[in-house]
């Protein structure tokens, strides 16, 4: 989930559509007493944060986060009109993960929210994932089911990985290829769909944590 604090409606719209053309969730806001409403039932992986607000200081906002041991680990991308050096050290050394200047350019901007989606990804390998029988671990490259474990190929292990770690979220066939296999990679291949379904086999009874999102690509549930 991404979340947009920005109060100029155009700009809003133009950075949610082009999430969700991507199928990443994204949720707007212009007033952050709204955001911070909506911070109390969900914590996005990334926000994407204005600095000046009709209500509050961008800058502000992001030392609240950083120093809230609940909110910490959420990814700030800083989308300002401030774009002197000074600003955009004061954001870095204030935990922002990136920072852009506007005008800004789309492909640029979803580019930035790839490589956050990466970053977080790499940091939280060390962590385990355990649920519903599956055991995965990043740190000794193992997936077992039930005790079991299961014989993967590299990609197949890093795709499981991956979607293990973005849970009930819906990815396109071209943002899997960009992730797990990199930009370079050929995207008229039926490679994604190959690995799921040799995935899918391997995994056996819990093959349906997969599902197919016709039209789209995949995602895998976990409630």
């Amino acid at each position: 989930m991404v979340y947009v604090l920005e109060d100029e409606k155009a700009i809003l719209d133009l950075i949610c559509y082009a999430l969700k053309s991507q199928n990443i969730p994204v949720k707007g806001f212009s007033l952050a007493s709204d955001f911070y409403k909506a911070l109390k039932d969900e914590t996005p992986q990334i926000l994407v944060l204005d600095v000046m607000l009709p209500d509050a200081d961008g800058f502000e906002i992001l030392k609240n986060i950083k120093s809230n041991i609940r909110y910490k680990d959420i990814c700030v991308l800083m989308l300002t009109a401030l774009d002197s050096e000074i600003n955009k050290v004061k954001g870095l050394d204030l935990g922002a993960d990136d920072y852009i200047a506007k005008p800004f350019g789309v492909m640029e901007f979803l580019a930035r929210i790839r490589v956050i989606f990466r970053r977080k990804a790499i940091k939280e390998q060390n962590s385990d994932i355990i649920f519903d029988g599956l055991e995965f671990s990043y740190k000794n490259h193992i997936v077992k089911i039930d005790g079991v474990v299961l014989e993967l190929t590299l990609k197949e292990f890093e795709l499981l990985g991956f979607l293990l770690q973005n849970p009930n979220q819906v990815f396109s066939r071209d943002m899997l290829l960009e992730m797990i296999w990199g930009y370079g990679y050929d995207k008229e291949s039926r490679t994604v769909d190959m690995h799921i379904k040799t995935l899918r086999k391997k995994l056996g009874n819990k093959s349906d944590i997969i599902r197919t999102i016709h039209g789209v690509g995949y995602k895998l549930i976990k409630d």
